[in-house]
């Protein structure tokens, strides 16, 4: 910790550092070669996690809160979409509905949507992009009832 804090301009940013630094050398604790250097195999990591920390790009902090106007039609719009997309979504046959919701409820990858139901990589791949094409559609379509009426 007491080398972390010579890299970092607050104690925040030196936990970090340690922290990270101490994550790095146990997995990788294997490329250690020599013992009896161990002070100076971690005095890098630090150094070396130090940089990555010191490269991270930050947001610059704002003065203000910028808040967005926000009227009756913007809320129309959204419950429309919202009330077309459950629409669709229970239109859907069950295995459909259940690739959305281990995609978008679970955040499953594909593969492991397909592993979970014995389904090839590929039919899972091509049932989302249709499945997204297909829900993309009746949102516009909702959106574009929304503002018409």
């Amino acid at each position: 910790m007491r080398l972390a804090r010579r890299y970092a301009s607050n104690p925040g940013d030196a936990e970090d550092i340690a922290q990270d630094a101490l994550l790095r050398a146990w997995r990788r604790r294997s490329t250690l070669r020599d013992a009896s250097r161990r002070k100076e195999w971690l005095a890098t990591i630090v150094r070396n996690e130090a940089f990555r920390e010191h490269s991270k790009v930050r947001p610059e902090p704002v003065a203000e809160l910028e808040v967005a106007e926000y009227d009756d039609e913007d809320e129309t719009t959204f419950t429309a979409e919202r009330a077309g997309l459950h629409a669709a979504i229970r239109g859907l046959n069950e295995r459909d509905r259940m690739i959305l919701l281990l995609r978008y409820g679970e955040d499953l990858t594909q593969q492991a949507i397909a592993r979970r139901l014995g389904l090839p990589d590929g039919t899972v791949k091509v049932r989302l992009h249709r499945l997204r094409h297909q829900l993309r559609k009746v949102l516009i379509e909702a959106r574009e009832q929304a503002v018409g009426a």
